[in-house]
């Protein structure tokens, strides 16, 4: 536990090291602090800091930075977040989300925490549901057949797939009647149960058709449930944290490339509420010490269907990161659950 004087300390180094990226001395942070202090007792008082792990002293420095501990402890404790007024936030954030077409309200989320925060940033797409509304066939010729998901919402979904009977689109009509007749409302796992159950009371061809059809469904939702959009990387390229460190910004692109560890770690912070903060090097999911990801969860009517965030260097000014993720997050959930 820090005493008061600790405590102010602390949030004034942290404060300067995010304004400045300079270490910070006794002599600076005595005014940056306001305490009428003396040198002799300001340094004592990091050393203690130092000696808990919140700050530490790089190369040969006089002056102290925030360790992923002090960063932890000033988010958690310490961070007063501030409403963002009209002129801080550019005239793409002005802007309504349109909600015409959910792709499109997603690139524009990740663009706008990209063009706000001038780091990266991140948006999953909604998690569409495992339940349809509607399955309709249509014949292509050559043994290829159209297969048209509807879901709950009014999304639609395609896709083509090759049988080993040639269907005339009279059968076609008759296997969509009785999936829409029978099926209508099931999950995808729960559509796959009964067919294997009632499969010998339809034909063979029909029976392969639908269950074909059910693999289709089951394909088209793990393409989407994969779907990460990522906006500004080239940002990173100009933040000094990372400018004479090739070897990081290589590792971090390739965490963009591959996407698989932030798709975990974004949809871990989808089942918390409100903004979450990872700082670099205290999760398994962010394993790079310079980098933090501020994220929160977005709904389609009162659902939690996905999240975005921003990630950028430790070194960010979280106020205003928790901030545009907050605004952004609400501006998705308003465009996209709009009749």
């Amino acid at each position: 536990m820090l005493d008061d004087r600790a405590k102010i300390l602390l949030k004034a180094l942290v404060e300067r090291y995010i304004a400045d990226g300079q270490p910070v001395g006794s002599r600076t942070l005595s005014r940056a602090s306001g305490l009428e202090l003396s040198a002799a007792t300001i340094r004592n008082v990091m050393a203690d800091l130092e000696e808990l792990g919140l700050i530490v002293s790089p190369h040969t420095s006089a002056g102290r930075v925030p360790t992923a501990r002090g960063y932890r402890m000033f988010v958690d404790t310490m961070l007063t977040a501030r409403s963002l007024t009209l002129p801080d936030l550019d005239a793409q954030a002005r802007e309504p989300l349109l909600p015409d077409q959910p792709q499109r309200v997603i690139a524009n989320a990740a663009q706008m925490l990209s063009s706000l925060s001038q780091f990266v940033g991140v948006v999953t797409a909604p998690r569409k549901p495992s339940v349809f509304r509607h399955i309709e066939f249509l014949r292509l010729g050559d043994k290829r057949v159209l297969v048209i998901l509807v879901a709950p919402d009014g999304d639609v979904q395609n896709r083509v797939i090759f049988t080993a009977h040639d269907f005339t689109q009279s059968q076609l009509i008759e296997a969509s009647n009785i999936l829409n007749s029978h099926y209508s409302g099931l999950s995808i796992e729960e559509m796959r149960e009964r067919l294997k159950l009632e499969v010998d009371q339809l034909r063979g061809e029909m029976a392969v058709l639908m269950q074909q059809a059910v693999q289709a469904g089951s394909d088209v939702l793990a393409e989407s449930t994969d779907q990460l959009v990522v906006s500004g990387e080239r940002n990173l390229l100009t933040v000094e944290d990372f400018s004479n460190d090739l070897g990081s910004l290589r590792r971090m692109f390739d965490l963009f490339e591959q996407k698989t560890q932030l798709m975990r770690l974004l949809d871990g912070s989808s089942r918390a509420e409100g903004v979450q903060i990872y700082i670099g090097g205290e999760s398994q999911f962010v394993p790079f010490e310079e980098l933090s990801v501020v994220s929160a969860p977005y709904e389609i009517n009162g659902h939690v269907v996905g999240t975005l965030g921003v990630i950028g260097p430790t070194r960010m000014a979280y106020d205003r990161m928790i901030e545009i993720v907050d605004i952004t997050s609400r501006m998705v959930t308003n465009a996209l659950s709009q009749k």
